[in-house]
């Protein structure tokens, strides 16, 4: 399902970048600001009606979906009602689920943070493709689940995987934040060879993010919900609430931004993030009661 949903995230902006920027030129923040006032205004104002079809088909696609769902015979799960969960009568009595939704928190803030800030970051410093870089966080995304549906039980288990997530998302923060914003060289290495236009270090950094995190997800599910019997459906509606943090983190980061003056910096928002997921990685899944 993530390798689906990420093959996607690659496709779409690449997609939405030949049909909306399509004869538009190099649009950027450098180029609009050598426009005029009135000229600025009409290119803004036609990149905004090259939206509006794009999100048409776009809608048409989810009511299709909502048909088929609503027509489709899902059966019910049944889940294993004979675990004994002495005088636990709510799911808040089950750490491994309550500190794993606030992990789903972390995480799924750190992801829209590195695909939906890349781009205006990049932007920000010049990058000419910085309107199809949420492709290339979506890419190593990719290669992260492609190496999690090869390794995992197999030659990892989901708890290494979550731990090694942890510790390279950690270090790809430390990379955006203290890399390189002008040498290629990092990238003139990994695909500089394919033709693929490089982008700077740190814009590199913050794609690797997709990389370090795409086992997050799936590694932090079956530790939450393991042992709670009748309580799967609770759990799983508490760990579900956890994809706020990608409504939230991302506003903490743009004001951090904001008030440092300094895109590269405000990514440190990161670390706290990828340090509560190293430490549900290490003890969290492990506790059982809060005492």
């Amino acid at each position: 399902m993530g390798l689906i949903n990420k093959s996607a995230g690659v496709i779409v902006p690449l997609v939405f970048t030949a049909v909306i920027l399509a004869d538009m030129g190099n649009v950027s923040e450098q180029s609009l600001a050598g426009l005029s006032e009135q000229e600025r205004a009409a290119m803004v104002s036609a990149l905004s009606d090259k939206l509006v079809l794009p999100y048409i088909y776009m809608a048409i696609a989810l009511t299709m979906l909502i048909a088929l769902v609503k027509f489709s015979s899902l059966p019910e799960i049944d889940n294993d009602d004979d675990i004994e969960h002495g005088q636990k009568s709510s799911v808040m009595h089950f750490p491994q689920v309550v500190l794993g939704a606030l992990a789903l928190f972390a995480y799924v803030g750190v992801e829209v943070i590195a695909g939906d800030t890349i781009g205006l970051y990049g932007s920000g410093l010049g990058v000419e493709n910085f309107a199809s870089l949420t492709s290339y966080t979506m890419v190593f995304m990719v290669l992260g689940y492609i190496i999690g549906v090869t390794c995992i039980p197999r030659f990892i288990s989901q708890q290494q995987a979550l731990l090694g997530s942890a510790v390279a998302g950690f270090l790809a923060v430390i990379g955006v934040m203290f890399s390189s914003t002008t040498s290629t060289s990092i990238a003139d290495v990994l695909w500089g060879w394919s033709g693929i236009a490089v982008i700077p270090n740190s814009v590199t950094f913050v794609a690797l993010m997709g990389l370090a995190h795409a086992l997050v997800w799936p590694s932090i599910w079956p530790l939450a919900l393991d042992g709670l019997g009748k309580f799967v459906a609770q759990g799983s509606a508490l760990l579900i609430m956890g994809i706020s943090g990608g409504a939230i983190l991302p506003l903490i980061f743009g004001k951090l931004a904001h008030v440092l003056n300094d895109t590269q910096m405000a990514y440190v928002v990161g670390l706290p993030c990828y340090l509560f997921i190293l430490f549900y990685a290490l003890k969290g899944h492990k506790m059982r009661s809060w005492k």
